[in-house]
């Protein structure tokens, strides 16, 4: 069984709160974010494989990804603002296929007791409607496969 993802998004608003735990301490839950190659393997819903096209890892760099499922090509894209290693990653995120809709997210990592970690994310987006149509598109499903996908990686790393 895996932690729960919890998405809280009040109507009528333009910002989303995040929060999951894993049980993994939080250097291996950054290292999966900071690598290229691990944010791939865990990233995005479960029917989708993603490859990194471009990562420069680092406050004022940039990155972009592209998913691939059945029915075609998604691509995402973003700046990567702040980086402070194992605590904290302040990015751009932006769907190509919704050009000039761009959100800002502030992640934190924490540790928790036991070796254990939480990662919170506060997304803002351009208005309550571009929140809305994220949502609608299968955000939660998205987050929730992806993080799913995340445990099962930080458990054999172990």
């Amino acid at each position: 069984m895996s932690n729960p993802l919890v998405i809280d998004a009040v109507p009528g608003t333009s910002y989303a709160d995040i929060t999951r735990e894993f049980e993994a301490p939080v250097e291996a839950l950054f290292r999966a974010h900071a690598d290229p190659e691990l944010f791939a393997q865990w990233i995005g819903p479960d029917k989708e494989r993603s490859t990194t096209t471009e990562w420069d890892f680092r406050s004022g760099g940039g990155y972009r990804f592209v998913q691939k499922d059945a029915e075609g090509e998604y691509a995402f894209r973003g700046v990567f603002h702040t980086i402070r290693e194992n605590e904290l990653i302040i990015q751009t995120f932006e769907f190509e296929g919704w050009p000039d809709e761009v959100s800002m997210d502030t992640i934190r990592f924490e540790s928790l007791p036991g070796g254990r970690s939480r990662l919170v994310d506060h997304s803002v987006f351009g208005s309550a409607e571009v929140l809305e149509n994220m949502i609608a598109s299968g955000m939660e499903r998205g987050m929730r496969e992806g993080y799913e996908k995340l445990d099962r990686m930080l458990a054999s790393e172990v």
